[in-house]
C-alpha cells in the first residue's frame, strides 16, 4: 500500500486527536502533518515561512480541509490551491462539521474532491476517518504528473 503524506488541516485539538487516533487504528498515521490553521496550511503545501525546509519536496498525498479555520478559511485556503499550477489536482478532502448546504456546495464549485461531514459519534467519526484515509491512500490513483512544492 502507498503510504503518502496526509496533511491535516484541523484546529479543533479534540477533533484532531479523534481523526489522528482513527487513522493510527487503520495503519494509516506513518506521516501526518497537521496545520492548526489556513496560513499554516498554505505555508505547508507551498513550502513558506516556517516550513521553508519543505521547498521542492512532494505534496501530500491527499489534504484533509476543515472549513472554520482561524486566519483564512478552508475555502480560502482551497480557492488559493486551486489557483496554482503546483497544487492545481491535489486531492483535497472537505472535512467539517458544517451541514449547510452552501458549504457543500461552494466547496465542490471551489474544486474540493470530496465533502465529508465529521459525524458526532465516535465510533461512526473513527470509521468515517478511516475509510477516507484507505481510499485516498490505498486505493485513489492520483495523477501520475504531481507537483512539488
Amino acid at each position: 500500500m502507498n503510504r503518502g503524506t496526509i496533511l491535516l488541516v484541523e484546529d479543533n485539538p479534540q477533533d484532531e486527536m479523534l481523526i489522528l487516533r482513527a487513522l493510527k487504528k487503520s495503519n494509516l498515521a506513518n506521516n501526518v502533518a497537521v496545520a492548526r490553521d489556513g496560513q499554516q496550511a498554505l505555508d505547508y503545501l507551498f513550502g513558506e515561512g516556517e516550513f521553508a525546509g519543505l521547498a521542492g519536496t512532494e505534496l501530500p498525498t491527499v489534504v484533509l480541509l476543515d472549513i472554520g479555520l482561524p486566519r483564512l478559511s478552508g475555502l480560502e485556503v482551497l480557492e488559493r490551491l486551486r489557483k496554482d499550477p503546483r497544487t492545481r489536482l491535489l486531492p483535497i478532502v472537505i472535512l467539517t462539521s458544517s451541514d449547510e448546504e452552501r458549504d457543500r456546495l461552494v466547496s465542490y464549485e471551489c474544486g474540493a474532491n470530496s465533502f465529508v461531514r465529521k459525524p458526532l459519534d465516535f465510533g461512526e467519526f473513527a470509521a468515517t476517518v478511516a475509510r477516507l484515509g484507505v481510499y485516498w491512500l490505498a486505493t485513489n490513483e492520483p495523477p501520475r504528473d504531481r507537483a512539488s512544492r
